[in-house]
């Protein structure tokens, strides 16, 4: 990796406002022009990110990201939140922060349901990127409306029960030494609760209706084979912000839920998508 100007990754933690410590990954190479925040899905870590980071690095950029509350080195319950907007909130002091400490706002880019939090703190006006990258968004789950009704109300009366997330591992890649080391690593959790479950149903629906006032370049890469997120829900999003001419879509029909660490033919594919996306955003330079 010396050859390519490539730095190892750093660690460190960030405090919030309510006292919970956020594990940080940084990566970084020795010219960075830009930046780029990860933010992870349900049940994984930051840790997972490694490749994607070195090839944001290999094209200029330093990369941050960090463990969600409940989920990889962060402490405290495993899929919990005290606030049903804890995980917004995380991601505007994140992102805030590394901006300050880069010197410009950094891309933003989140998976499944990291995808869902970083789409619903741009419409809310919480981050203001200057271009947003949703891999596999959780905006649409295949849970069946009764248990979503169900999630809604153990949220109000017990909204910490540990329940199993159901995540079919076989189903996030074609590549199954992606699989087993997801399966083996010891950072990963089942565990969802309550509180975590309504927030994704509840801000998957409001941001497929709020799609059409996406106020940033936003590019949006959908897995067609997906089982653990619904692609209906991107297919209505992409439809929803199509007027605001500030959305391109890619829809990969046969690869699975991690876009980004399928087998290399498909996951060529994808970064090919993304190299031509960040071509052709306007420059980030001065920010």
């Amino acid at each position: 990796m010396v050859g390519n100007g490539m730095m190892g990754a750093g660690t460190t933690w960030l405090t919030m406002a309510d006292g919970q410590q956020l594990f940080l990954r940084d990566w970084s190479g020795r010219a960075a022009h830009d930046a780029v925040l990860i933010v992870h899905g349900l049940g994984e870590h930051s840790g997972r990110y490694e490749s994607l980071a070195k090839w944001f690095v290999t094209h200029g950029y330093a990369v941050r990201s960090y463990d969600q509350r409940g989920h990889g080195r962060t402490p405290g319950q495993r899929g919990a939140l005290r606030h049903s907007d804890d995980l917004l909130k995380d991601l505007a002091a994140v992102y805030e922060n590394y901006a300050a400490s880069f010197g410009k706002r950094p891309l933003l880019l989140g998976h499944s349901m990291g995808g869902l939090i970083a789409v619903r703190a741009v419409l809310d006006g919480l981050v203001e990127p200057p271009g947003l990258v949703l891999s596999s968004p959780a905006l649409r789950s295949y849970e069946a409306l009764w248990l979503r009704r169900l999630a809604a109300v153990l949220a109000r009366v017990l909204p910490n029960l540990p329940l199993r997330n159901g995540l079919p591992a076989e189903a996030l890649s074609h590549d199954a030494k992606v699989v087993e080391e997801y399966r083996s690593d010891p950072l990963r959790t089942g565990w969802i609760t309550p509180r975590l479950a309504e927030f994704i149903f509840r801000a998957g629906a409001s941001s497929i209706a709020d799609a059409w006032r996406l106020p940033v370049s936003t590019l949006l890469l959908v897995a067609g084979s997906d089982r653990l997120v619904d692609p209906s829900g991107s297919h209505d999003f992409a439809n929803g912000a199509w007027a605001t001419k500030r959305l391109t879509s890619r829809f990969f029909d046969t690869l699975f839920h991690e876009l980004f660490n399928e087998t290399e033919t498909g996951r060529h594919q994808v970064l090919a998508q993304l190299t031509e996306w960040l071509r052709r955003l306007p420059t980030m330079s001065g920010q």
